[in-house]
């Protein structure tokens, strides 16, 4: 942490609530005392039940935005002011009440799905390393929710890859938002259970692209591109998919992306019934099923945008650091780096930016780890904290 720690106003800070803060998921705020310090920066990442136990008993305080009930964020900010870190619960609270504008037929739906990709595809141009930093160090154990925001952030840069023109991004992150608003009430059940599906959950996830793209249709949503790529993102190039079993070029390219960011996400989250795969393993995954696809050049899209090393990867540098990837190369440069622990494993203070360029602090290997170290999100990208 810095020696100078950010204030915030006193008057705008309430208590923490229990229940509020979770055992080894990085905090999506920073938590501050009754005099407006940080106490823990966004990414910190809370230890045990005892420790929990000890922040709540000692009257802890947040800001009161990350808990108001009408939170919502909004697009009317200045160009180039976006933060993502600071944005990160507000897009969360935000997506959840697009669902329940969708489920309850809500005349503004289409326009509240259709404006939150449009603000999330604005993030991803204003802020693109931090941005697509999110799916990583929130991905060991990410809520129904948490999944399908980093659906629509992969399918961004995955589309930017592929070329697809400023308004069919748009629609596909859409689509990625919305297509599995059928699983919402039992995927966090899903994705924690150790034990097969029964009939009843079979069937809800077969049927679940039929029901999502119902459910839009039938909340004024009638963008026939949206609705195509939710009811086909579940087909197979080779007729195994579902729910129609459609074969080749029958399947749209925007369907075929949306599987793959769905597919990696899952990949490097962790499951009831396995471990999470590193982001290596996960890469070869893709590159080993590329070679059985029509389109590979899907694959390959994907695989360009997120690099071996994406941001919010956590390294081993050859000095034994661990490191944080922070920016994708440049041009000819390498991927820019801040370690954030010493070689005997001791965090540091604040992150240390390391040349990867220099055999030294070389890129050894990705750390894949079950839960995150501390860290503070904002300043190891150099956001001030709000």
């Amino acid at each position: 942490m810095p020696e100078n720690k950010p204030t915030a106003p006193t008057q705008n800070l309430v208590r923490v609530s229990p229940g509020v803060l979770v055992v080894g998921k990085p905090l999506p705020w920073p938590v501050f005392d009754a005099h407006g310090e940080v106490l823990l920066a966004q990414g910190y990442v809370i230890q045990s039940e005892s420790q929990l136990e000890q922040l709540y008993n000692r009257g802890m305080f947040y800001p009161h935005q990350a808990e108001n009930p009408d939170e919502e964020v909004a697009e009317e900010v200045a160009e180039g002011q976006r933060n993502p870190f600071a944005d990160y619960r507000a897009l969360l609270k935000t997506l959840d009440r697009t669902y329940d504008a969708i489920s309850t037929r809500d005349p503004d739906a289409r326009l509240k799905l259709l404006g939150l990709a449009r603000l999330i595809d604005r993030i991803c141009r204003e802020a693109p390393d931090a941005t697509l930093s999110l799916v990583h160090l929130y991905s060991v154990e990410p809520t129904a929710t948490e999944q399908s925001l980093f659906y629509a952030i992969v399918c961004h840069f995955a589309g930017r890859e592929m070329h697809l023109d400023d308004g069919r991004i748009v629609v596909l992150m859409a689509a990625a938002l919305s297509a599995n608003l059928a699983l919402m009430p039992i995927l966090d059940k899903l994705n924690a259970s150790s034990h097969g599906l029964n009939d009843q959950q079979r069937s809800i996830i077969h049927r679940h692209p039929q029901l999502a793209a119902r459910a839009l249709h039938e909340a004024g949503i009638e963008n026939r591109l949206l609705l195509k790529i939710v009811l086909q993102h579940h087909e197979r190039a080779d007729g195994s998919g579902y729910p129609e079993g459609l074969t080749g070029d029958a399947i749209l390219p925007e369907a075929h992306i949306m599987a793959l960011a769905e597919h990696y996400v899952a990949l490097i989250s962790r499951r009831g019934y396995r471990s999470r795969y590193s982001i290596t393993q996960a890469r070869k995954a893709l590159v080993d099923a590329a070679q059985d696809s029509p389109r590979p050049a899907l694959f390959r899209a994907l695989l360009n945008a997120l690099t071996p090393y994406p941001p919010g990867a956590l390294v081993r540098l050859a000095s034994n650091e661990i490191a944080v990837v922070t920016h994708r190369p440049v041009h000819m440069g390498g991927h820019r780096v801040k370690a954030i622990s010493d070689p005997m494993g001791s965090a540091y203070a604040s992150g240390f930016e390391r040349d990867t360029g220099l055999l030294d602090f070389n890129i050894r290997a990705v750390e894949v780890v079950d839960m995150m170290p501390p860290m503070d999100f904002q300043a190891l990208w150099d956001y001030e904290h709000p």
